[in-house]
């Protein structure tokens, strides 16, 4: 006989987080323990079941639930989940625009929904435009009046989609060498002999075929380090995309996290800061790093550090500096500068400190960013690309404390540091179209707005 009117209780949801951490110390698994199960490091997998790092990856998800008998569903998943291949054998010579490796499961509506769409959108435009494009120099700005950062992305357009038609002119035996000059331009913010090199290697690369699959990924790494700088987000997406592709074709674990560490980036400036996180955190447990000696610790921390920049975007300063703790003793106990050929110099003590400088004022401190910069000399930063970022994060700094002086004597230091990396910076721009509105003004302020194109005569 059934009961009429009795209801069912609807059990409270249970966090995934919570729900993994009930269910390991069930099994009396300790944390390392399933974190050998699983690849993951113990504190990455404190940081999951805390809620510290947010569990939205699928393939996160699925690989919990299987090593602790977890039924899918109560993850939300389907019962049988079949993935698609990571990667083809082959890379096509100008493959089609890839689809996003960064997923949003359940965040269809929406602020992230909003961005994801304008992204892919701002994505199929550019192709678009650039299939109808003159070709690089032949724009509505000349050549001779082009400023180095506009030639430098007209040029990785064309190279990428193919429409640049002219022989590169390099046998795939000075690939290698050809890309250490083009990082030598890069770290040495010389801007406008990039804007003709890189192009040239990447076309090259492809002409070169699948043997030199992996130093096609580093110039697609450098290209996107590039494109990020001048604020390029649909390009550098695409080619951080291709840069991951390659390497993981190529089986170039060094190069995999490194691009993994570039789409974070790319996730945090489009606003997806869950993404970001598990783009970086994901990478930096990968037990190829492990084993990769100390290039592979330094990528590690390098993928930390640009975790603690994102939870600085989320103005957890709590989070921020735990990671950055974190990074800093994985610098620390490397000692020196460990020397990674696809960042700006390495990683090393000195530029985990940089770092803090910036994600002290994201997370909402300027005085904080000011302290870690005054901790810093920038001599001991390992290129001029590093020495003018510190001037400016400091410059950014003051901006925000509402130091005006400061901020413009800052700026002033940058320039003088590394003038076409300065002038090339949008953030750089944006501060002082901000300062001519907003103050009296100098003729130094004048000048150097001048210089960088937002004030003209």
């Amino acid at each position: 006989m059934t009961a009429v009117g009795t209801t069912r209780a609807t059990p409270t949801p249970v966090a995934p987080g919570e729900l993994v951490r009930r269910e390991r110390q069930s099994r009396r698994l300790t944390l390392a323990q399933f974190g050998e199960l699983t690849g993951y490091s113990a504190a990455q997998v404190s940081r999951y079941e805390r809620g510290l790092c947010p569990m939205t990856d699928v393939g996160v998800l699925r690989r919990f639930a299987d090593a602790l008998d977890i039924p899918p569903q109560d993850f939300g998943l389907a019962p049988a989940l079949v993935e698609p291949p990571r990667h083809s054998a082959t890379t096509a010579p100008y493959p089609r625009l890839p689809a996003p490796t960064v997923e949003i499961p359940g965040h269809e509506d929406g602020e992230d929904a909003v961005r994801r769409r304008k992204l892919l959108a701002n994505l199929a435009i550019t192709a678009a435009t650039a299939v109808g494009a003159p070709i690089t120099g032949t724009s509505r700005t000349s050549t001779a009046e082009a400023r180095p950062g506009e030639l430098l992305v007209a040029g990785l357009r064309d190279a990428m989609l193919g429409l640049d038609t002219n022989p590169p002119g390099l046998s795939p035996g000075h690939l290698p060498s050809e890309l250490a000059r083009a990082a030598a331009h890069f770290n040495s913010s010389h801007y406008g002999s990039l804007a003709i090199r890189l192009p040239r290697l990447i076309r090259a690369g492809h002409q070169a075929g699948t043997g030199h699959h992996a130093v096609l990924a580093r110039c697609y790494l450098l290209a996107t380090r590039a494109l990020i700088k001048v604020d390029e987000p649909q390009l550098g997406w695409m080619a951080a995309d291709r840069a991951r592709q390659l390497a993981l074709a190529s089986g170039a674990p060094l190069e995999v996290a490194e691009a993994a560490r570039q789409q974070a980036v790319l996730a945090r400036q489009a606003g997806w800061h869950d993404q970001s996180l598990t783009l970086a955190l994901t990478a930096a447990d990968d037990p190829a790093l492990r084993q990769a000696g100390n290039v592979g610790t330094a990528q590690r921390g390098l993928l930390i550090q640009c975790a603690a920049y994102t939870v600085a975007h989320q103005r957890d300063q709590e989070g921020m500096r735990q990671l950055t703790k974190e990074a800093a003793a994985i610098a620390d106990e490397l000692g020196g500068v460990t020397h990674l050929r696809d960042t700006a110099g390495g990683f090393s003590p000195a530029t985990v400190q940089l770092h803090l400088i910036s994600a002290e004022y994201k997370a909402g401190d300027p005085s904080a960013a000011i302290a870690a910069a005054d901790a810093l000399h920038p001599m001991t930063l390992p290129t001029v690309e590093r020495r003018a970022l510190y001037h400016v994060d400091k410059a950014t700094a003051y901006a925000q404390w509402g130091r005006r002086n400061e901020c413009i004597g800052a700026l002033l230091e940058a320039e003088r540091c590394a003038a076409e990396e300065t002038h090339a910076r949008p953030a750089v721009k944006a501060m002082l179209s901000g300062l001519l509105v907003s103050g009296r003004t100098t003729p130094e302020l004048r000048g150097l707005a001048a210089r960088v194109g937002v004030l003209t005569s």
